[in-house]
């Protein structure tokens, strides 16, 4: 059994969609964990913030969530051509708070899905950069959905059959 971490950037379809990855991953035997990145109370990263936060206790959970899974679906809309501000964020804080970070992404899968009202093209691309820049190996076809691309389950469980195997 794998466990999958799926990270939804937005509270509507693109949280719908990690729902499906979760419903396919529990129906073929494997746990999906969804950490919904709006529902967090993370503050806004800057450094001033990273000297006067105190409690690190969600920053922790979250690095806990990502070293326990085996691999990582990342579920995000497209915001002005690129990543929501919520995704960048939660990177933000996770890269000051251990002197080797990138032990959270190095080698780690991770598939890139997207439900945008403009094509999705550039939010995979900007997540394909920022996940490649961290180490992660990143599952080559991502799962798209827009106005002319719908939702397929096989591309879903294309996708989880990349990130278990």
């Amino acid at each position: 059994m794998a466990r999958i971490l799926l990270i939804a950037a937005s509270t509507g379809k693109n949280l719908e969609l990690a729902m499906k990855f979760k419903q396919t991953l529990e129906r073929d035997g494997h746990q999906g964990v969804i950490m919904n990145l709006c529902t967090l109370d993370v503050p806004m990263y800057t450094p001033a913030a990273e000297e006067e936060l105190d409690d690190l206790a969600v920053i922790e959970g979250i690095m806990d969530d990502i070293v326990s899974c085996k691999a990582m679906i990342v579920c995000a809309p497209e915001y002005n051509g690129s990543m929501p501000p919520v995704l960048n964020n939660m990177i933000a804080w996770l890269s000051v708070q251990s002197d080797n970070f990138r032990l959270l992404f190095n080698q780690r899968k991770v598939g890139l899905a997207t439900v945008s009202g403009g094509g999705g093209y550039n939010v995979i691309t900007s997540m394909r950069i920022q996940f490649s820049h961290l180490g992660s190996n990143i599952i080559g076809r991502p799962v798209i959905v827009n106005k002319t691309k719908p939702q397929r389950q096989s591309s879903i469980d294309e996708m989880i059959a990349q990130v278990i195997e």
